[in-house]
């Protein structure tokens, strides 16, 4: 029978039957998937399995996957599969704003080929910063959807159904910025648990454990994943990037020195030209350059 994967870890998942919506707790046959051989976790939630007496014994092949590089682990975390949206959330503050870590969502999820929106929430609290403002407009100049909303008020959430009706969605953020919020505001009677900002600190405070699928009464589901401190690149080689970030890939191969040019100083460089002009945004730039060190030096 064929399952799909809605939580779990190690060797035991929770998974949902399609052919009778019946859930059941299943444990992975052997131990071992072949098919998720060399990776962190073999399943995740949106993966489909097949089962049998309460075992899973095959992976069936994934469209695609939502992953990071995990540090402990030393190797590639998939946080969600077969997904449809991947929804990149922030805040103004509280914890502050970080468009540098959403850089690094959007490069995994255009690397996985998988459509991506921006989500600020708890824009009721500071929607008059004008550098988050123009952070966010640089996201939407560039060609991504960018919603402003509010979990708590309820401001914008009707646009989030809309986008993510009939979808599997992923969201994605660092800790404290309200996915499980949203998701309780989306999905009535939830009562996902919640945490507080670290004041100390200003960043928030663990509370998704695991990446989690929900289902939605209107078709569709959402995957709650852990807060992420540090998203970690992997699966993109460092001369590779440039391919995964939309406003810099026109100009790759374009360059004076070709696909050996670094893009710091060298003459005739195509991006620090697009820098220069506001092709790409010079934070956008300063992403690059960290993302690529980050990957050179892991």
């Amino acid at each position: 029978m064929k399952a799909l994967v809605l939580r779990g870890s190690n060797n035991i998942f929770q998974v949902r039957i399609i052919n009778n919506n019946e859930e059941t707790e299943c444990r992975i046959k052997g131990k071992v998937l072949k098919e998720a051989e060399g990776l962190y976790n073999p399943l995740a939630p949106g993966d489909i399995v097949e089962c049998e007496n309460g075992l899973i014994t095959a992976l069936e092949k994934r469209r695609n996957c939502f992953a990071r590089f995990n540090q402990k682990g030393k190797s590639v975390q998939i946080l969600a599969a077969n997904v449809d949206l991947v929804l990149c959330m922030t805040t103004p503050a509280s914890p502050p704003f970080r468009p540098r870590f959403i850089d690094r969502l959007l490069m995994e999820a255009d690397y996985a080929k998988i459509p991506a929106a921006v989500i600020c929430n708890k824009y009721d609290i500071n929607k008059d910063d004008i550098d988050v403002e123009h952070r966010l407009k640089d996201f939407e100049r560039i060609g991504l959807p960018v919603l402003r909303i509010s979990a708590i008020t309820g401001e914008g959430l009707e646009d989030i159904r809309k986008l993510i009706s009939g979808k599997l969605t992923v969201i994605s953020g660092q800790s404290g910025v309200g996915k499980s919020t949203l998701i309780n505001a989306i999905i009535p009677g939830l009562d996902l648990r919640t945490g507080r900002i670290n004041e100390k600190y200003s960043r928030g405070n663990h509370t998704t454990i695991q990446s989690c699928l929900y289902e939605l009464e209107e078709g569709g589901a959402l995957i709650d994943t852990p807060g992420i401190r540090r998203f970690a690149p992997e699966r993109v080689k460092p001369e590779e990037l440039i391919l995964y970030m939309r406003e810099f890939a026109p100009f790759a191969g374009q360059c004076s020195f070709g696909h050996s040019c670094l893009h710091i100083t060298e003459p005739g460089c195509k991006i620090l030209k697009a820098v220069e002009e506001g092709k790409i945004h010079k934070d956008r730039y300063e992403s690059f350059l960290r993302i690529r060190d980050d990957m050179e030096n892991t």
